[in-house]
């Protein structure tokens, strides 16, 4: 039976069997990675957000201010009691008290200090420098060095002794490290607005602090705390689980309160469940905006498999004939097509999914994928294979039937090839192209009124595909007319290129055919990576104009004015700038020494900014100033009574300024007194935060709270989102590429016997080999270089248009704007003569290899 020899007849057609595994193997792999995607975008939200909390908020947090000092305890037995019961570990317990007027320290009463104590906070969570962890109480270096206090220094309050000094820590800086985060407010004492006498007393172990606030009476906690250290989840699943949980806790303990009257003792709240949402809405996001894409691929997936059914038909039409001779009918020999080519459709879809969830961290998302994701990816995979397989085994069937039960034979296909051939799909295409564009222009409105994320409309984003495919159709109609006019060339002065031109037009359908996928493979892999990174470009840039540098803190007059200098640690990584406003102008006082060693300048040129801050010390008459973001309006009038601004040159954005119409002077064009007319002054600095902060306290100067981190300064997420969505765009095509360049390949293979027969032919009648080559990479290079060129300019002009679109920070300068193309466009290019070398390889050693009277035989 044939059904049963049908795997081992397939062999005699290797070329049909590796083009039918590699079509489903590309279909389940684009199917595949669409959900492996949008998990793992689920999954690096999850992670993005986690690293933007406070590491015990993503777990339930306790927390209450002015608790009564007989109910605290109650309440930390309570929610230790039940937190095992819902799968948590102990909770870390932070109290603190007012502040305790009258404490005497060496016989001076005039101190205030706030008795605390916090779970594990002396395991290495506070910089002990002097004594041990005693019973007793830990003192902040700062009012120990200014004031003598020596370890074992017995305070008092208000007449009544407390345990005794046990040692020294240094005082958590501001901003705290990670691990106080959450308890910023209470345990860091803010120098700028308390006294420098105020500290905060650690006890060392929880009964000191019970003992000690028992004595003195201290009727209310001022902040009672209880939080979870667990570990960051990694999925949206597990983020999940840690806010059921945490409301299953929160419910416990307030029943428990409730029932002996304490109900309002305690506030439970999940402070990591905005996050959730947030992660489980980029995960919604990406999966509903690569939807449309996959789609189209898997839709390609299909059409590829049932192009295989067809040439698999064509070939194996005689023993089909004979079969329905016989009395099979369609179904059956619809079977016979699956039991032929199932099998590599089968394997290579498999190893298409497996080669999915492996190459993951390569395309996709830096995340982890959740539990159910391999599953739902492996099932997408399946019901590929089920369509693949069905629709193989349907269009033979309807062909068999077609032609043997009906009688309907080939007169009604050629009117169906040409009308699918002359019907005006670029029209088609071109329409859903501007539909898309419409729905694009409001894409980015979402993140102005506080939503975390743009809105998503799938439509929108399947835009830039549509543009690169009505182009694809264009170049393709322009090229099927060209070869069909090209029977009219009279080129044989130059044979190469007429023997080139007419082995183009005697294979139009496959010529065209290819131009298509490679001019949507190229333009879609320019369009998916200019988009992806140009947000990830802009994310950058952005961040570099608003904070300035890479760490921005606001500090004293004193630093401005120059009455104290910057300490040497931050000696070339800082510079000192200050802001004047009036006049309906912003003017930035720089130092032009230091400001190019700190600041940040995102897409400005470097060298001009340096040619015009040296120009700032020119003398004469006004200030010498750079003028930003000049209009119409700017006047020159300066605020503060200075002089009028001489503009020496022009930039149309500058850090800290942006886009706003201002000046940029220098601190040399003032004198001190108008320099003590500055309002506000920053220290910008290429530093850490805590370095930055750490080392002007040891100079005595304050930081204020304003406080900004080019990491911390803008929501990357948004940014992220876009990255990802059109990173699977970049897969596809890349994929693509992939088909299109097997498309060339097999091209030249199925056209192996006509090219030898024909190279013998002319190499006889005197053609050198040299010229025969150059004869096909001419060829073969006309089709690869028009689908190269057409797909990169496309590819290039529809990310250059729609990066701005699905910038999801408009309102923040400067404009979201393409990265440079030309990496891109050389890679592309390299692979194309690569490509082209390799096919004319292929060409020249069938020629090479032929037996010229064996060709002419058969």
């Amino acid at each position: 039976m044939p059904w049963r020899a049908a795997p081992k007849a397939a062999l005699t057609s290797p070329l049909t069997l590796i083009i039918a595994a590699v079509t489903a193997l590309l279909a389940c792999f684009l199917g595949t990675a669409a959900v492996l995607q949008a998990s793992a975008a689920g999954g690096a939200a999850v992670t993005h957000q986690s690293g933007i909390v406070c590491p015990d908020y993503y777990g339930p947090v306790f927390s209450k201010d002015n608790v009564p000092a007989a109910v605290a305890p109650q309440v930390v037995d309570s929610v230790r009691r039940n937190a095992a019961a819902h799968g948590f570990p102990a909770p870390v317990t932070s109290r603190y008290t007012p502040y305790l007027y009258g404490t005497e320290f060496n016989g001076d009463p005039n101190y205030k200090v706030v008795l605390a104590h916090r779970d594990q906070a002396t395991q290495g969570h506070l910089d002990v420098t002097s004594g041990s962890a005693g019973a007793g109480f830990l003192l902040g270096t700062v009012v120990a060095g200014a004031e003598n206090i020596k370890v074992g220094a017995t305070p008092s309050i208000k007449g009544t002794p407390i345990p005794p000094v046990t040692g020294l820590y240094r005082d958590l800086p501001d901003p705290a490290p990670r691990w106080w985060c959450s308890q910023q407010r209470n345990a860091v004492v803010s120098r700028l607005a308390n006294d420098p006498l105020d500290s905060v007393m650690f006890a060392n172990d929880g009964k000191t602090f019970d003992d000690t606030v028992r004595a003195l009476g201290v009727p209310t906690i001022k902040t009672l705390h209880m939080s979870f250290y667990e570990a960051p989840p990694k999925t949206v699943s597990e983020a999940e689980d840690l806010e059921e949980r945490g409301k299953a806790l929160i419910a416990a303990v307030k029943a428990d309160l409730g029932s002996r009257g304490l109900g309002d003792a305690i506030v439970g709240s999940l402070p990591f469940e905005r996050s959730v949402e947030i992660s489980n809405q980029a995960e919604s996001n990406v999966l509903i905006s690569i939807l449309p894409l996959a789609a189209i691929s898997i839709l390609v997936g299909c059409a590829g498999i049932g192009t295989v059914a067809l040439q698999w038909y064509q070939r194996r039409h005689p023993q089909l004939r004979l079969l329905s001779a016989r009395g099979s009918g369609p179904g059956a020999l619809g079977l016979l097509a699956v039991a032929e080519l199932g099998l590599p459709i089968v394997a290579g879809g498999a190893l298409g999914a497996v080669l999915a969830r492996l190459l993951l961290g390569l395309y996709g998302p830096p995340g982890e994928l959740d539990d159910g994701a391999t599953f739902w990816g492996s099932l997408v995979a399946a019901g590929i294979l089920l369509v693949s397989l069905a629709l193989l085994a349907g269009v033979i069937s309807v062909r068999t039937h077609r032609e043997f039960e009906l009688g309907r034979v080939r007169s009604g296909r050629r009117k169906k090839v040409k009308f699918l051939a002359f019907f005006p799909w670029e029209l088609l295409t071109a329409g859903v192209a501007l539909l898309g564009w419409n729905r694009l222009v409001d894409y980015s409105k979402g993140s102005r009124i506080g939503n975390p994320l743009p809105q998503v409309d799938p439509l929108a984003l399947t835009y830039p595909v549509f543009v690169v495919l009505t182009v694809g159709l264009v170049a393709a109609r322009l090229a099927w007319l060209a070869l069909h006019a090209s029977h009219r060339a009279r080129l044989w002065s130059r044979p190469a290129l007429q023997l080139a031109i007419r082995r183009l037009a005697s294979a139009r359908a496959p010529v065209t055919g290819v131009l298509v996928i490679g001019t949507l493979a190229i333009g879609t892999l320019a369009t998916g990576i200019g988009i992806a990174r140009g947000q990830e470009e802009a994310l950058q840039t952005k961040s570099a104009i608003f904070v300035g540098a890479e760490t921005r803190v606001d500090t004293e007059s004193v630093v401005g004015t120059g009455k104290v200098a910057l300490p040497a640690s931050l000696d070339g990584s800082t510079t000192i700038v200050g802001e004047l406003t009036g006049t309906g102008t912003v003017v930035l006082v720089v130092d032009p020494r230091t400001f190019r060693q700190a600041a940040t300048l995102g897409p400005l040129d470097g060298a001009e900014v340096d040619r015009l801050l040296s120009g700032l010390s020119n003398q004469g008459t006004g200030v010498p100033a750079i003028r930003i973001g000049h209009d119409a309006a700017q006047k020159t009038t300066l605020p503060a009574g200075l002089a009028e601004a001489k503009a020496i040159g022009e930039l149309p954005m500058f850090p800290i300024i942006g886009t706003k119409a201002g000046y940029v002077i220098s601190r040399e064009s003032l004198t001190e007194a108008q320099l003590r007319t500055v309002p506000k002054w920053s220290v910008l600095s290429s530093s850490s935060m805590t370095r930055v902060t750490e080392a002007l306290a040891s100079v005595g100067v304050m930081t204020a709270v304003n406080r900004v981190t080019r990491e911390s300064a803008l929501d990357a997420l948004p940014f992220y989102v876009v990255s990802w969505t059109f990173s699977f765009m970049a897969l596809l095509g890349a994929v693509l590429g992939v088909v299109a360049v097997l498309s060339l390949l097999v091209a030249v293979e199925v056209r192996r016997r006509q090219n030898a027969l024909a190279g013998a032919l002319v190499l006889r009648m005197g053609m050198r080999p040299r010229a025969l080559l150059a004869s096909h990479l001419m060829e073969l290079g006309t089709l690869s270089g028009l689908a190269v060129v057409i797909g990169v300019v496309c590819g290039v002009s529809v990310a250059g248009l729609s990066v701005p679109r699905f910038d999801p920070a408009t309102f923040l300068p400067p404009q979201s704007a393409l990265p440079d193309p030309t990496p891109l466009a050389l890679t592309v290019l390299a692979v194309g003569v690569l490509v082209v070398a390799l096919a004319g390889w292929i060409a020249m050693r069938s020629v090479r290899t032929a037996r010229t009277a064996e060709l002419i035989r058969a």
